[in-house]
């Protein structure tokens, strides 16, 4: 997967006077068809609002997509859904999604993580999907902070991550006049910033609570049939409420009159009109399909990406002695999270297996899966030959298995198949620039922009994680799209 696209190209050059003519209306268009698209089109659909998703790409999913390659089905994206609650759970971010999408419990069918843990040298942290038994693991580990890190507990749960009005504040330095140990600071933000964080070296306090939440509170889950399951629930209970799905619909442009989002033009030039337009393509990348309209410079791009290696074993995991479900791991005692000087950084990253979930009636995936995940550094990638490519992705692969083994067994004689992801393939499948994951470093929690009737939903909103994405798609359409 070396090729790459730009999004806002289209796709054959076409000329304004070339551009056939809209043959239908709709109330909104929305950009993307990856979860955050998705659960918006649902909410729009159910009150009877014409509203087609517009998608590039011939698959659904966006950043968690998925996809099959020699007989094997994986997943992109997806190491496990946050925000996990029991089945019959009526509080919280997963039972207020399905209520809002009118969905059950069954369409998303979440078996719990078997348990995950932070490593650096000399400690662990280990937690699963109880939170007082994480509390008590951190005041163990760390008895000198204890009194200040429940203090620091109680001023996330005291925090309003959903008021979309306020302003970005470091998370380091709230969290700093809490604790004073550098050492479990970082322990904190390694896997909240490997699973969220658009910000080098910090997070904006509000990113901070609702990933320290769906994370450490809420914690982890995942469908049996991974983030198909999930995909294939929005889209046909999409479909079933009059939602029209366009794949190979790719927007080149927003069109604009007199302030106003008026419509979109697509790859082969077709024109389709629209009262509004909701855009999950990134804030910078939307700016980019307004043309002059709206300056690009008015929104800076993410910079953080990641390498990916998906290994396919002879042999389920818990076979080699290893049964965590997520292990997040830094090999120094400061952790490092920016774009890495070299191709990657070895120093520390991530181990997912998705076997190491305590899935319903004892089932199990057919094939023992290790994925291990690392810092990019997307200018790298991007520019790298074609002719080196293939090989520096194997190599670098390679050495993320060296850092990883120094936490789990050493799995390689049991590998029958791999594949690799870089930044560059996250921009050609997303349009991402740079393969920012997490897209742009400030995010636009009220979704708006300069244009009127032109709203953001979705990684540059701000609500983050699977749960996360598929409720800003919601928020955003309650907030803008059904309010006449």
């Amino acid at each position: 997967m070396a090729g790459d696209s730009r999004f806002c190209v289209p796709s054959n050059g076409l000329t304004t006077s070339q551009k056939r003519p809209s043959l239908v209306h709709y109330d909104t268009l929305i950009i993307g068809a990856g979860m955050s698209g998705l659960a918006a089109g649902i909410r729009l659909a159910y009150y009877d609002k014409r509203v087609a998703i517009l998608e590039r790409h011939t698959t659904i999913g966006g950043l968690n997509s998925f996809y099959r390659l020699r007989g094997r089905n994986y997943d992109v994206g997806l190491h496990a859904v946050t925000n996990f609650a029991p089945a019959g759970t009526r509080t919280g971010p997963l039972a207020k999604l399905l209520k809002q999408l009118r969905l059950r419990w069954d369409d998303f069918d979440l078996s719990p993580q078997n348990g995950s843990s932070v490593v650096f040298p000399g400690h662990r942290i280990p937690f699963d999907n109880d939170y007082p038994a994480f509390l008590d693991a951190v005041c163990a580990e760390f008895p000198a902070q204890a009194d200040s890190f429940r203090r620091l507990v109680q001023r996330i749960e005291d925090f309003d991550e959903l008021n979309l009005s306020q302003k970005p504040v470091s998370a380091r330095k709230v969290v700093g006049e809490f604790l004073s140990d550098p050492l479990l600071i970082d322990m904190l933000f390694c896997p909240l910033m490997f699973y969220g964080s658009a910000i080098p070296h910090d997070m904006d306090f509000n990113q901070f609570v609702i990933m320290f939440k769906s994370i450490f509170r809420e914690g982890f889950g995942r469908p049996l049939d991974g983030v198909r399951k999930i995909l294939k629930s929005l889209t046909r209970h999409y479909k079933s409420l009059g939602g029209e799905l366009k794949l190979r619909h790719g927007v080149s442009k927003i069109l604009i009159d007199n302030g106003r989002a008026v419509g979109v033009i697509t790859d082969d030039g077709t024109e389709i009109t629209a009262d509004k337009i909701l855009s999950s393509a990134g804030v910078v990348e939307t700016y980019e399909l307004c043309g002059q309209e709206l300056p690009t410079r008015s929104a800076k791009p993410g910079e953080v990406s990641f390498n990916e290696a998906i290994y396919v074993l002879d042999c389920q995991p818990h076979e080699l002695g290893h049964h965590e479900t997520i292990v997040f791991y830094n090999n120094l005692e400061t952790f490092h999270y920016e774009p890495p000087v070299g191709p990657i950084d070895t120093r520390s990253g991530i181990i997912c297996s998705p076997n190491n979930f305590r899935y319903a009636d004892g089932a199990t995936l057919e094939d023992g899966l290790i994925r291990i995940t690392a810092l990019a550094n997307p200018d790298y990638w991007m520019n790298l030959p074609e002719a080196e490519y293939y090989a520096e992705k194997k190599r670098w692969a390679d050495e993320m298995v060296r850092s990883a083994i120094q936490h789990i067994p050493d799995f390689r004689k049991h590998v029958v198949d791999v594949d690799i992801f870089t930044p560059k393939t996250i921009r050609r499948f997303t349009g991402h620039i740079q393969g920012a994951v997490y897209g742009a470093p400030v995010k636009v929690l009220d979704g708006t922009t300069p244009i009127n009737n032109l709203y953001l939903c979705g990684t540059d909103q701000g609500f983050l994680g699977i749960i996360g994405s598929m409720l800003s798609g919601i928020t955003m359409a309650n907030n803008h799209l059904l309010r006449e």
